[in-house]
C-alpha cells in the first residue's frame, strides 16, 4: 500500500463524511429554507412524555429507542434520557418497545402514560456469547462477511422517511446558533449506488452573530451530512476494499439488544499511517453478522491536516483547530431488514487568535433522528428544485420559535433544558420586536 492509495481514500472519506465549516468575515453560502402555516393545531394525536433510564444509578440512557408496535412510528431520547412521542389517536390502545444498547428490552401500554411522564428503567442484559457461526478469532474474517451481507441484512427497495433534524453550535457554554428542521428522507436500496435525496418540509432558525467574534460560522450540509455517516450505505467511508491495510480490528465484549447478541469490534488505524483516519467501535449482530450501530471519531494527532479536513475559509490572522469529530449511526430492524435510525455528528472547534489573549471555543452538533417510514412503492421522486444540496446552509429565521404548536404532529427530539432556555430567550427577543 503506497501513501497516495492511503491519500486518496483519506481526501475521498472526508468529502463524504464532512460537515464543512466556513469561517470568514462575509461568506456567502447558497441558504434554503422553507416554513409552512402551523397556526392550526392538529389535534388528531396524543402525545406521551418520558424518561429512559437505567434501573440501578437512574442515569439517563441517550438515543435510546421508543417505537411504536406494529408501525414505524418512533423516536428516541435526548442526552437528558428525555423523550416525546407523538401517536395518532386511533392507536392509543398500541404497546410501545423501548430498547437501548446493553439492556433488556421493555414493552408497555400507551395507556399506562395516563396523562403524565413515566420515568421508565431498564435492565443491564447479561451476555453470554454461546456458539455463533464465524470463529471469533478473526475479526477481519467478520467485518468482510459484514460487508458481504448487506444486501440481505439491509433494506433493498426504496423507501421515503421522515426525519427531525437539529443543529446547535454553541460558544463555550452560550448557544449562538439553533436550526431545527422535519424533512423527507428519499431513501435508495442499501445496494445502490445513488444518493439519497432531502427534501426539507419545515425549518426554523436562530442565530446570535453578536456572540461569534464578528466570524460567520456556518455547518455547511445541514441535513445531508447526518446521511454521509451511514456507513452501510456509504461503505467507503470507513469499509474499503482495503480496509484491513489501514485498520486494525479487534474483539470488544460482547453486548445484546432486542435479546439478540451482538459483537463488538474495535478498529484503529495502523501506527505507520500518519494520515488523520478513524477510530472506535462496530456493533454486529451475531446471528445474521448485520452492523447495528457505528460509533466513531477522527484521529486528531495531525493538528494541521484535520484543519485542511474541515476548514473552507479562514481570516488570515485566526488559526482553526477541531479539536473533536464523533460520528454515531444507529440502525433499525424491521420485519429482518435494517434501515438508517439515527444520526449524529459532535465537532468541537478552537480558534486562536493573533495578539489576543483568550481563545474562542465552539461545540456543533448535529443529528438526525427518522420518525416514521414507508415503502416508495409508487418510485416518487423529488423535482431537482426540490432537493436539499449538501451545499445547503438553512437560512437564518427565528419566526418559527414564536410558535408554540409550531410541529404539530411531528415527532421531534425532546430538547435538553440549555435548548428549551435558548428556545425561551428567543421568544422574549421576538416579543420584544413585535
Amino acid at each position: 500500500m503506497n501513501k497516495k492509495s492511503i491519500f486518496f481514500h483519506n481526501r475521498y472519506t472526508t468529502f463524504l463524511l464532512f460537515i464543512l465549516l466556513t469561517i470568514s468575515y462575509s461568506a456567502h453560502i447558497q441558504a434554503f429554507t422553507y416554513f409552512q402555516d402551523s397556526s392550526q393545531d392538529n389535534t388528531n394525536y396524543n402525545e406521551y412524555k418520558g424518561y429512559i433510564l437505567d434501573s440501578e444509578n437512574k442515569r439517563p440512557l441517550i438515543s435510546a429507542s421508543i417505537e411504536v408496535n406494529e408501525t414505524n412510528i418512533s423516536t428516541v431520547t435526548n442526552d437528558e434520557g428525555k423523550f416525546s412521542l407523538k401517536v395518532p389517536k386511533d392507536m392509543a390502545n398500541r404497546k410501545i418497545t423501548v430498547s437501548y444498547l446493553g439492556y433488556r428490552d421493555k414493552v408497555i401500554m400507551l395507556s399506562k402514560f395516563n396523562g403524565k411522564e413515566l420515568k421508565i428503567k431498564l435492565n443491564i442484559s447479561i451476555t453470554e456469547l454461546s456458539e455463533v457461526n464465524i470463529d471469533p478469532k478473526d475479526p477481519n474474517a467478520l467485518i468482510r462477511e459484514v460487508i458481504k451481507r448487506k444486501g440481505s441484512n439491509y433494506l433493498n427497495e426504496k423507501s421515503i422517511m421522515t426525519a427531525f433534524y437539529r443543529e446547535t453550535i454553541k460558544k463555550r457554554r452560550s448557544y449562538v446558533s439553533l436550526s431545527e428542521a422535519v424533512v423527507d428522507v428519499y431513501k435508495n436500496p442499501y445496494e445502490s449506488t445513488k444518493t439519497d435525496i432531502i427534501k426539507l418540509f419545515k425549518a426554523r432558525k436562530s442565530a446570535n452573530y453578536k456572540k461569534l467574534d464578528t466570524l460567520t460560522l456556518k455547518l455547511q450540509g445541514g441535513p445531508t451530512s447526518t446521511l454521509y455517516i451511514d456507513v452501510m450505505k456509504n461503505p467507503e467511508i470507513l469499509f474499503t476494499k482495503s480496509m484491513t491495510d489501514f485498520y486494525v480490528f479487534s474483539f470488544d465484549k460482547s453486548t445484546k439488544i432486542h435479546d439478540q447478541y451482538i459483537y463488538v469490534l474495535n478498529f484503529k488505524q495502523r501506527p505507520y499511517i500518519k494520515e488523520p483516519l478513524y477510530y472506535g467501535k462496530l456493533y454486529i449482530d451475531a446471528e445474521t453478522l448485520a452492523m447495528t450501530k457505528a460509533v466513531f471519531s477522527l484521529n486528531m494527532e495531525n493538528k494541521e491536516e484535520v484543519s485542511k479536513m474541515f476548514v473552507r475559509k479562514k481570516p488570515k490572522k485566526a488559526k482553526v483547530y477541531p479539536t473533536q469529530a464523533s460520528y454515531t449511526i444507529d440502525y433499525r430492524q424491521k420485519d429482518g431488514k435494517w434501515y438508517y435510525g439515527y444520526g449524529r455528528i459532535d465537532l468541537v472547534v478552537k480558534i486562536n487568535w493573533k495578539k489576543k489573549l483568550f481563545n474562542s471555543v465552539y461545540k456543533l452538533n448535529v443529528e438526525m433522528a427518522v420518525t416514521d417510514w414507508k415503502k416508495n412503492i409508487n418510485n416518487e421522486t423529488v423535482k431537482v428544485k426540490d432537493q436539499l444540496k449538501s451545499s445547503v446552509v438553512i437560512s437564518d429565521e427565528a419566526s418559527g420559535f414564536s410558535d408554540p404548536v409550531f410541529w404539530g404532529e411531528y415527532n421531534v427530539i425532546e430538547p435538553e433544558k440549555s435548548i428549551e432556555s435558548a428556545i425561551k430567550k428567543i421568544k422574549r427577543q421576538l416579543r420584544k420586536l413585535n
